[in-house]
């Protein structure tokens, strides 16, 4: 609990990696595209040449890379009970956690 009194559940993506039906999960009720699930300024991003592959690929085999390496996913990913937000932008917080 944070001082708004906020419950949570923190989790370390990089050492506990989300699988590739909890990304599908949070995608589908995020109702963001799958490419914003991706840390586009990562070195391992940009390694892979994702910036040019994900176009390619199908939304199945894009959740399977993502669940490879906690690396790939961007954060922090924070999954509510009928939400996700992927990236802290403060307002968008804000209004989900203290509504």
């Amino acid at each position: 609990m944070n001082s708004a009194d906020v419950k949570y559940f923190e989790r370390h993506m990089v050492e506990e990696n989300p699988s590739s039906w909890e990304l599908e999960f949070w995608w589908e009720m995020s109702d963001l595209p799958l490419k914003n699930f991706f840390n586009t300024s990562g070195v391992l991003y940009k390694q892979l040449g994702l910036k040019d592959k994900l176009p390619q690929m199908t939304a199945e085999e894009q959740l399977q890379l993502l669940g490879t390496n906690g690396l790939l996913v961007k954060r922090p990913l924070l999954v509510g009970e009928d939400f996700v937000l992927v990236g802290f932008r403060e307002e968008e917080w804000q209004n989900k956690l203290l509504r």
